[in-house]
């Protein structure tokens, strides 16, 4: 995407709704250069008025316009950065969220495929220098052009010979400026990846802090985010060191330019085609021209570095899903809740291999079905497919007769509760982490849900009960207690079709049975799939699919499989005997 592509991308998108407040920023901009080009100006009659002609009425006059001059400026450039603040603020909003929308909605194997850490990466480092661009270096274009312009017209108005010897400077810093440009565009990039690796490391490191605790691993933890964070100060600093690169290039021009004019305005002055009062005057413009011209020689590289954001954003908004919520599509009606996969094949993009041959079973509507199998069998992928979380390579998945895939993706997942294996909860309270499961859910309906689950009776003895903050991922909570949450959400959904990876974590016996019972509560004439670890539960089961090497090896009930099956009797010996 080019340059011009990318700017007039994000004028359409984003900065045109903030127009009117930018040509306010823009109007301002202009009395701020009018103001410090009149400054330099109001030189030329105070010397030649005040301090050659003594001209007393002069004396008052010029220090009140003088001062008027800068309280112009000062007003107007605090209001144009005012402005520009808050359009600032609501273009990073309205990009994060733009952003934060396209990752929400990407397809799971694009979630999967990308460390969490690198999307926060992007919605806080990359947005940041794309805003930046849009707003920091929008303000100066506008105030630096038109300051210099000002400053220009002044300096030819008192001398047009000196002014031709001045503007040599401008286009010398601009081809520095470019110079630098270039370098600090492949720095900017390089410290932008650096940045991902880096909020994705301290993002695994802080989730797995019990494990770094208990393997001692803190001196090596410790080692190694030096060596990012070291990788990432260089990056920083050679981005800055570029930056700053461009001071000594400007400082050096702007000596030599005025040790020329002062050689050369002597000379003037001693021909007596140049006036003391002309001179002063022409060098304040020139001396007040050296900020815009500087800031203006720089603004390339605050271009770099927003363009550079704005290449590892914008895809991401941009990108298309394959699975998304089409509403042009039917609503998926669900009467019985029977599901069906006929000849379903899968298999996961990055690898090709296929994770499931010709997966063929049926789920009658209110039937609890159970899948057993090793670990890498199928089991998950079969379940995932079911709320198109991803879609079969070939083969058809319906419920009631309708095909999912022709189905809107709303109406179905509306359709289904899931009961994830490692439970999933968020940093917010009990109340709201059930009452996530259905909108404006009244806090009784989330009790009654609790009670099912027999969640109620441990957060009754809490201080704050419902209240409660249960922390990043519910930490504050036993296992038991975080799975009849997730229960008591399922619960309240309230749904005739229930997908439930169960835990594999052992409990004692009493939370065991609550746990059950919440089960048979949730999944009691339900639809229900179960990817079944435990013994009780798969005695529970309507019927019982065994999968192996994404196969379907044998269906039946659990006496029916130990006499038919080999590899049923193999699992239940090996693995769910000692349950």
């Amino acid at each position: 995407m080019t340059a011009k592509k990318i700017l007039l991308r994000l004028y359409n998108d984003y900065t045109k709704k903030y127009l009117k407040k930018i040509i306010i920023s823009l109007l301002l901009s202009i009395v701020v250069a009018a103001s410090t080009s009149s400054i330099a100006w109001l030189l030329d009659p105070a010397i030649k008025k005040i301090f050659i002609e003594k001209d007393e009425t002069f004396l008052y006059l010029i220090p009140v316009a003088i001062i008027l001059a800068f309280v112009s400026k000062g007003i107007s450039l605090y209001l144009a950065k005012k402005i520009m603040i808050r359009v600032s603020g609501e273009l990073t909003a309205k990009v994060q969220l733009d952003l934060f929308k396209s990752i929400l909605n990407s397809d799971t194997k694009k979630l999967e495929n990308k460390h969490s850490g690198k999307y926060l990466s992007h919605l806080t480092y990359d947005v940041g220098m794309l805003t930046n661009l849009l707003s920091v270096g929008l303000l100066a274009i506008m105030k630096d052009s038109f300051t210099l312009i000002c400053l220009l017209f002044v300096m030819f108005y008192q001398n047009v010979n000196l002014s031709l010897f001045a503007i040599i400077m401008i286009p010398l810093a601009s081809f520095a400026a470019k110079s630098l440009g270039k370098r600090i565009g492949k720095v900017v990039t390089q410290a932008q990846e650096v940045s991902g690796v880096v909020t994705s490391y301290l993002t695994e490191i802080l989730k797995n802090y019990k494990i770094v605790k208990v393997y001692q691993k803190e001196s090596f933890e410790v080692n190694r985010a030096s060596k990012y964070i070291d990788d990432m100060k260089e990056k920083g600093i050679k981005i800055a060191t570029v930056m700053v690169r461009a001071s000594p290039i400007m400082e050096t021009l702007t000596g030599i330019m005025i040790a020329g004019l002062i050689y050369y305005s002597a000379k003037l002055v001693g021909d007596g085609t140049l006036e003391v009062n002309n001179f002063f005057s022409f060098l304040a413009a020139m001396m007040l021209a050296y900020q815009p011209v500087r800031s203006l020689a720089t603004l390339n590289l605050t271009i770099s570095q927003g363009l550079s954001g704005a290449r590892r954003v914008l895809p991401i908004i941009d990108q298309k899903f394959e699975i998304f919520d089409n509403k042009d599509l039917k609503k998926l009606s669900v009467s019985k809740g029977t599901i069906n996969f006929e000849n379903v094949d899968f298999s996961y993009q990055e690898s090709n291999e296929k994770v499931l041959h010709g997966i063929d079973l049926k789920i009658n509507g209110g039937e609890t079905v159970a899948l057993v199998g090793h670990s890498g069998a199928g089991k998950s992928t079969i379940m995932n497919l079911i709320p198109r979380f991803y879609d079969p390579a070939s083969g058809n998945i319906s419920i009631d007769n309708q095909s999912i895939k022709k189905m809107s993706l709303s109406s179905l997942r509306s359709q289904i509760s899931m009961v994830n294996q490692e439970t999933i909860l968020f940093d917010d309270t009990i109340e709201a982490n059930v009452a996530y499961a259905k909108d404006h859910c009244t806090k009784e309906q989330v009790i009654e849900a609790c009670k099912y689950s027999h969640a109620h009776e441990f957060i009754d003895r809490l201080p704050s009960k419902y209240d409660t903050l249960i922390g990043e991922n519910g930490t504050r909570l036993s296992g038991g207690e975080k799975q009849r949450l997730s229960i008591a959400r399922a619960i309240l959904k309230n749904t005739p079709i229930i997908l439930l990876d169960e835990a594999t974590s052992s409990l004692d016996a009493d939370t065991e049975q609550k746990i059950q019972d919440a089960i048979m509560y949730l999944t009691k004439n339900r639809t229900t799939l179960i990817i079944a670890h435990r013994l009780s539960t798969i005695f529970k089961a309507d019927r019982i699919f065994v999968i192996d090497k994404g196969k379907v090896a044998a269906e039946g009930s659990h006496k029916e499989l130990l006499e038919q099956s080999e590899i049923y009797k193999n699992f239940y010996n090996k693995q769910l005997k000692n349950f």
